[in-house]
C-alpha cells in the first residue's frame, strides 16, 4: 500500500487567548528554572542598578535562568500584591508559556492590573487586534506583547508591522533573547527559511543555552529538507535536556518521517503519556502500528482520536486502511474513503486505494464504479507511476493489448521494477510478441534466478518461442528437485505443454491439479483437451471449475458464454 506521509505542521506562535486563559502548569523542562552547573549567573544589578530595573532586566533578556531569578526577588521581596510585581508575574506567565512551554518552572497565577497599557495590550491580543507601540515608545515589553496576537491566520500587513517592531525591541534590548527569536518564528512562519536561520542564530550567538533557538534551527533544517542535520541538533539536544518534551516530540516527528518504524514508536508512546489527546500523536501511533501490522492494536489511538474529529481526512484514511488490510472488510474500507472523496473529489491517494479495491472486487458494480474513479484519475493525475499502472492492469484484465502497451512503454520509461517487468512479459505475450516478451522474461530471470515466479515466466516465453530443449532442461532439474505444492503443481503444468501428445499432456495436468487442485491453468487445459476431443461432459466439469476459481478470467467468460446452453444458462 502506498500512502504518502501527512507532513506534520505545528502553530509556531500561539494566540494570546490560549496563552491567557491557560492555568495548568507546563510539563517537563530541560531547565527546570535552574541554572546548569557549568553556567555563571550574570549579576544584573551592576547593569541596571535599583530593584525595579534589576527585575525589569532580568525578564527582558528573555533566558528561563534570569526570569526564575527575578520571580525569586518578587517572592522574596513580597512584591506580588503590588502593582509593579503583578505586571511582571504577568509577563514572566506569558514568556515562559509561549518560549518555554515544557518548562515546570511554577508559574504565579495571572493577575494583571486591568488599567494598565499592558493589560490593554493583552485585552486587544486577545481581540485578535495587533496593538502597536508609539512612535517615540522605549518601552520594550510595548513592543514585546503584541507579538502575542500572530497567529498562523495574521495578515501579511500585521506581519510586516510586527518585523519592523521587532527589530526595534532588538535595538533597544540587543542582549535580549525574545526579539530574534519572534523574529525568527514569523520568518519561519512565512517559508523566509534563510532569514529565520540568521536571527535563531543571532539570538545562539548572544546565549548558546537558549535551546528554543536551537529547535527553531532543527525545525527549519526538517522543512527545507535537511532532516540529517536537524536530526544531529536535536540529538544533542536530548543528551543536553533529557526531559525537554519539546525535543522528544521532534525527534518523534523525524523518526515517522524517515518512516523509521521502530525508533518512531517508542518515541510517540512517550509524547502520548505525556499528551494522551494529542491528535496529531494519536494519528502517527495508528500509522506507525498499521505500518507494522499491528491493525488490531491501531484501533486504539483512532478510536481516541474519533472522540476528537471523526472528519479528519487522515483519520478516515487508516481508518480504511485498518478495514481493508486487517479485516479484510472492502466494504467498510470504501465507505471510509467515499467520505474523503465526497469531500474533496480529486484527493488522489484516497481515489487510488479505492479504485484498487474497487477492481479487486468481483461484483461488476464495484468494478464499473472503480472504473469510473480511474477515468477521473487519469484526468487529474494521468502521469502518475500508480496511475500509470491502475491503468496498465485493468487493460491487461480485459486483454486490451494495444491500450495496455501505451501505459506500459510510459512506466518503463520511467523506471523498471521486477513487476514492471512480469507486465511487460503479460503484455507483449498477449500481443503475441513472443520475442519481445522473452526478452523481458529473460531479464526478469536474470535479476533472481531463485524466484519461482520468475523461472516460470521464463520457462513460459522459452515454450512460446519453441525453445522446447531449453524449458524441457529446467523443468527437468526442477522437478526433481521442488518437492511438492503449488510451486510444482505449475512445472508440471509447463511440462504438458511441450509433451510430445495428449496422453502425456494429460497425464501431466493431471499430477499438476494433485498437486494443487485451483491451479487454474491446469484446469483450463483439461477443459480444452475435452473440449477438443468433444467429451462435452468432462469439458463441462473442469469448466465449471475454473467458473467457481475466477469467475472473471477473459479466458473463462469467452468459455463461459460458449457453452451456455450445456451450462443451463440460455
Amino acid at each position: 500500500m502506498i500512502l504518502k506521509i501527512p507532513r506534520l505542521t505545528y502553530t509556531l506562535i500561539l494566540p494570546a487567548l490560549i496563552i491567557i486563559s491557560c492555568n495548568s502548569v507546563p510539563e517537563t523542562s530541560p531547565e527546570s528554572g535552574s541554572v546548569p552547573a557549568s553556567e555563571p549567573v550574570v549579576d544584573t544589578r551592576q547593569i541596571t542598578g535599583g530593584l525595579v530595573d534589576e527585575i525589569r532586566g532580568l525578564v527582558e533578556t528573555g533566558r528561563l535562568v534570569s526570569i526564575n531569578q527575578a520571580l525569586d526577588i518578587i517572592q522574596n521581596r513580597n512584591l506580588n500584591g503590588i502593582e509593579f510585581g503583578r505586571l511582571m508575574n504577568g509577563i514572566i506567565t506569558i514568556i515562559v508559556r509561549n518560549v518555554y512551554p515544557d518548562s515546570m518552572l511554577r508559574l504565579p497565577s495571572l493577575d494583571l492590573p486591568p488599567t494598565h497599557n499592558y493589560s490593554r495590550i493583552i485585552r486587544e491580543a486577545e481581540r485578535g487586534n495587533y496593538t502597536s507601540p508609539g512612535e517615540q515608545s522605549s518601552d520594550f515589553f510595548e513592543y514585546m506583547l503584541p507579538f502575542m496576537v500572530i497567529n498562523d491566520y495574521s495578515r501579511p500587513e500585521i506581519l510586516a508591522k510586527a518585523i519592523d517592531d521587532l527589530i526595534k525591541a532588538r535595538e533597544l534590548r540587543p542582549a535580549s533573547v525574545l526579539p530574534s527569536y519572534y523574529l525568527g518564528l514569523i520568518y519561519e512562519h512565512i517559508k523566509q527559511y534563510d532569514n529565520a536561520l540568521i536571527t535563531y542564530k543571532n539570538t545562539l550567538d548572544l546565549y548558546d543555552d537558549f535551546y528554543p533557538a536551537s529547535i527553531g534551527t532543527a525545525r527549519v533544517l526538517m522543512q527545507s529538507g535537511e532532516k540529517e542535520e536537524a536530526a544531529a541538533i536535536y540529538s544533542d539536544l536530548i543528551i543536553r535536556y533529557p526531559d525537554n518534551l519539546g525535543v522528544k516530540r521532534q525527534l518523534a516527528i523525524i523518526y515517522y518521517e524517515e518512516q523509521n518504524w521502530s525508533r518512531a514508536g517508542p518515541a510517540v508512546d512517550e509524547i502520548l503519556q505525556h499528551e494522551p489527546r494529542n491528535g496529531d500523536f494519536l494519528l502517527m501511533r495508528a500509522h506507525i502500528l498499521i505500518e507494522q501490522g499491528n491493525f488490531l492494536q491501531a484501533n486504539t489511538p483512532l478510536d481516541t482520536f474519533a472522540s476528537i474529529n471523526s472528519n479528519d481526512r487522515f483519520y478516515l484514511f487508516l481508518r480504511a486502511r485498518v478495514q481493508a488490510e486487517g479485516s479484510r472488510n472492502r466494504d467498510s474500507a470504501l465507505n471510509y474513503l467515499r467520505s474523503i472523496i465526497r469531500t474533496n473529489h480529486d484527493d488522489e491517494e484516497a481515489l487510488i486505494f479505492a479504485v484498487t479495491l474497487l477492481m479487486e472486487s468481483q461484483r461488476p458494480a464495484d468494478q464499473n464504479e472503480g472504473r469510473e474513479l480511474l477515468k477521473h484519475l487519469q484526468q487529474i493525475a494521468g502521469s502518475s507511476i500508480v496511475v500509470l499502472s491502475l491503468s496498465l492492469h485493468d487493460a491487461v484484465y480485459n486483454e486490451n493489448w494495444r491500450e495496455a502497451q501505451g501505459f506500459l512503454n510510459r512506466i518503463l520509461a520511467v523506471r523498471r521494477t521486477t513487476q514492471d517487468l512480469i507486465d511487460a512479459y503479460h503484455v507483449e505475450h498477449g500481443l503475441g510478441n513472443n520475442a519481445r516478451a522473452l526478452s523481458y522474461a529473460r531479464e526478469l530471470y536474470e535479476r533472481d534466478t531463485s524466484n519461482s515466479d520468475y523461472i516460470i515466466i521464463y520457462i513460459s516465453a522459452l515454450i512460446d518461442n519453441n525453445r522446447t530443449e531449453e524449458a524441457s532442461t529446467m523443468l527437468a532439474g526442477r522437478l526433481a528437485s521442488s518437492g511438492s505444492g503449488a510451486v510444482i503443481s505449475r512445472y508440471y503444468y509447463l511440462r504438458s505443454r511441450i509433451q510430445s501428445n495428449e496422453e502425456s499432456a494429460l497425464n501431466d495436468l493431471r499430477s499438476s491439479l494433485f498437486e494443487d487442485p485451483r491451479n487454474l491453468d491446469a484446469i483450463i487445459a483439461m477443459f480444452e483437451i475435452y473440449h477438443r476431443r468433444r467429451e462435452e461432459r468432462r469439458a463441462v466439469y473442469y469448466l465449471r471449475q475454473a467458473m467457481a476459481i475466477a469467475p472473471d478470467n477473459p479466458v473463462v467468460r469467452r468459455y463461459e458464454r460458449e457453452y451456455a446452453a450445456l451450462l443451463g444458462r440460455n
